[in-house]
C-alpha cells in the first residue's frame, strides 16, 4: 500500500482557492507529492499577505516576486526565486483572479515598424507565428539596430552601402545556410519597406545572393542497419520507450520535420482512411498514407499514454502534460544515437533517410517531393546524385577518337 500524502490546509485571504488549485494541479497530472508542495506554498504566501496587509486583489506579478524576495532574505531555502511562483500565477490568470499580461505594446519608431512588419508577413504572406518570430523579426532587428535616433530610423537615408556593409559583417559570422536564410530574410523586410512606403528605391536588388552548396553535397541518410539500431534502443517497455519509437519511426518513414510531428493532434490521425494529417511550414496541411508499421506504433503508445487535456498526440513525461516542443524531438533522435552506439545527429538527418531509402527502392523523384512535400522540384533534384546507379544509366559514353563510343 502506497505512503498517504498529507495535504497542508491553507488559511488566510487565499484559502478558498486552495481546493480549486489542487484540483488544477490534478488535471495536469501532478503527482501528490507535488500537489501538497505546491498547497504549501499556497499557504505560505497567503500569510504573507496577511503580514503584509494585502488582499487577494493586491496579488501581481511584483508582489510575488516580493514574496520570493522576502523568504530568501529571511534565509529561507524554498520557493525564493522569482520564477518559484509562476505556477501559482499561471493558475490565477487562468480563473480570473489576475489579469493576463497585455501584450506588449509596441513604443518607439523601431519596435512600431517590426510590429506592422509581423502582421503583413502573417496576415499578406500566411507565415507561421514562430517562422515570424524566429527568423524574419531577428533579422529586421539585427539590420536596424543602432538606426533610431531623435529623428526616428533614418530610413530615408538607407542606402545600397548599408545592406552591403551589414551582409559582410554579419555573414562572416554565419555558415553557408545561416548567411543564405539572413539575406533571404532581409530581401522580404526591404521589400516590405518599399510597399509601404518607406523607401522610395527598392533595395532587394542590394542583397547578393550567397551560394549555394546543396548542389555541391550530397544528403546524408543513415544505412537501414543504422535504422533498426536507433529503432531498437528505445525501451517500449516503457512509456517513454514507445513515445520515441513512434516518433523515429514518422522521422524515418514519412520523413516529417520536427515541428511537424509535435503539431500532431490526437484527432489528426485517421484510422479508418489510414491517413495522417500533416501541418507543414507556412500553415500548410497535407494527409499522407499511414503505413502499417507507424500506424502500429502509434498505437502501442497511445494504450499507454497519459489521461489529460491536451490533444497533442506526443507528451512530455512530466508535469504539466502537455505536448513536446519542437527542440525535443532532435534531443530524443541524439539520445537514441547514444543509446545505439551511433554517431549523435539531427532529426533532419532521418528525412533525408527516407528520401534515400526510397531512392532504394526505386520511388521516382516526384513521389519523394510528394512525401517530403516540396513546393519546388529542384529541393528533390538534390536527391538524384544519391542514386549513382540511375546517374550512371543517364551518363552519355565518352566518344573514342574516330567519333564512336569508345
Amino acid at each position: 500500500m502506497g505512503k498517504r500524502v498529507w495535504f497542508p490546509r491553507v488559511s488566510g485571504a487565499l484559502a478558498p482557492y486552495a481546493a480549486g488549485f489542487r484540483r488544477w494541479l490534478w488535471s495536469r497530472s501532478y503527482s501528490s507529492s507535488a500537489v501538497a508542495n505546491r498547497l504549501c506554498q499556497l499557504d505560505q504566501l497567503s500569510r504573507w499577505l496577511e503580514d503584509e496587509m494585502l488582499t487577494v486583489e493586491d496579488l501581481t506579478e511584483v508582489r510575488a516576486a516580493e514574496f520570493a524576495s522576502s523568504r530568501r532574505e529571511a534565509g529561507l531555502v524554498t520557493w525564493t526565486s522569482p520564477d518559484s511562483t509562476a505556477l501559482l500565477l499561471e493558475y490565477w490568470r487562468e480563473i480570473g483572479v489576475m489579469p493576463t499580461p497585455a501584450a506588449t505594446v509596441a513604443s518607439g519608431p523601431l519596435e512600431e515598424l517590426l510590429a506592422d512588419y509581423g502582421r503583413y508577413l502573417q496576415v499578406e504572406r500566411r507565415l507561421a507565428e514562430h517562422t515570424v518570430g524566429d527568423a524574419y523579426l531577428p533579422a529586421a532587428r539585427l539590420f536596424l539596430a543602432g538606426r533610431e535616433g531623435l529623428d526616428g530610423l533614418g530610413l530615408e537615408r538607407l542606402s545600397a552601402a548599408d545592406v552591403s556593409m551589414f551582409l559582410v559583417a554579419e555573414c562572416s559570422k554565419r555558415s553557408v545556410t545561416g548567411a543564405r536564410d539572413l539575406a533571404s530574410a532581409l530581401r522580404s523586410f526591404l521589400r516590405y519597406l518599399h510597399l509601404a512606403g518607406l523607401i522610395e528605391v527598392p533595395l532587394v536588388w542590394a542583397v547578393p545572393s550567397v551560394a549555394d552548396l546543396r548542389d555541391r553535397t550530397l544528403p546524408r541518410g543513415l544505412d537501414p542497419g543504422a535504422v533498426r539500431k536507433l529503432l531498437a534502443s528505445c525501451d517500449r517497455r516503457r512509456t517513454v520507450g514507445r513515445r520515441d519509437y513512434a516518433i523515429l519511426l514518422l522521422l524515418a518513414r514519412l520523413g516529417l520535420r520536427r515541428g511537424e510531428v509535435v503539431a500532431i493532434q490526437l484527432e489528426d490521425v485517421d484510422w479508418r482512411a489510414g491517413e495522417l494529417l500533416i501541418r507543414g511550414k507556412g500553415n500548410r496541411q497535407d494527409v499522407l498514407p499511414l503505413p502499417v508499421e507507424v500506424g502500429e506504433a502509434v498505437v502501442c503508445y497511445l494504450r499507454c499514454r497519459p489521461r489529460c487535456e491536451s490533444r497533442a498526440l506526443f507528451l512530455r513525461t512530466t508535469a504539466p502534460l502537455q505536448g513536446l516542443a519542437s527542440h525535443t524531438v532532435g534531443w530524443i533522435v541524439r539520445e537514441a544515437c547514444t543509446r545505439a552506439g551511433l554517431p549523435r545527429v539531427g532529426a533532419h538527418r532521418l528525412r533525408h533517410t527516407a528520401a534515400t531509402e526510397m531512392l532504394r527502392q526505386g520511388a521516382s523523384l516526384a513521389e519523394i517531393g510528394l512525401l517530403l512535400r516540396h513546393r519546388e522540384q529542384k529541393t528533390t533534384a538534390i536527391y538524384a546524385k544519391v542514386n549513382r546507379k540511375a546517374l550512371r544509366a543517364l551518363a552519355r559514353p565518352w566518344p573514342s577518337q574516330e567519333g564512336g563510343a569508345a
